[in-house]
């Protein structure tokens, strides 16, 4: 079994910064991405950021590019997005999940979600 469990959403100003941390334990071997997905009311879920936990490799959605950056301790089995500049379309309710194979911004590429956590953005 692999768990996730999420911290750090909350409320901030656009043009402020935001860090969610996503606490990952249980089986290495079912898992080698992490990835970072949101949803916005009304809005389908989109894969926002994710990193390859041996490889260091991330990827992101071309509207986060250059102010969210992710990241990973891997001694505290701990990944991090970092989210500065943060605009009022950064509003969503956050998840962080564990896959492997598959596309990364892809639902279907991750097989354990965590509960999420709100973030809240106002202008």
């Amino acid at each position: 079994q692999v768990q996730l469990v999420e911290s750090g959403g909350g409320s901030g100003q656009a043009g402020g910064s935001l860090r969610l941390s996503c606490v990952h334990s249980g089986d290495p071997y079912k898992y080698n991405r992490m990835g970072w997905f949101r949803q916005a009311p009304g809005k389908e879920r989109e894969g926002v950021a994710a990193i390859y936990l041996n490889l260091y490799s991330t990827y992101y959605i071309d509207s986060v590019k250059g102010r969210f950056t992710i990241s990973q301790d891997k001694a505290s089995k701990t990944v991090y997005l970092q989210m500065n500049s943060l605009k009022p379309e950064d509003t969503a309710t956050y998840y962080c999940a564990a896959g492997a194979g598959g596309k990364w911004y892809l639902e279907d590429s991750y097989d354990y979600w965590g509960q999420g956590t709100q973030v809240t953005v106002s202008s």
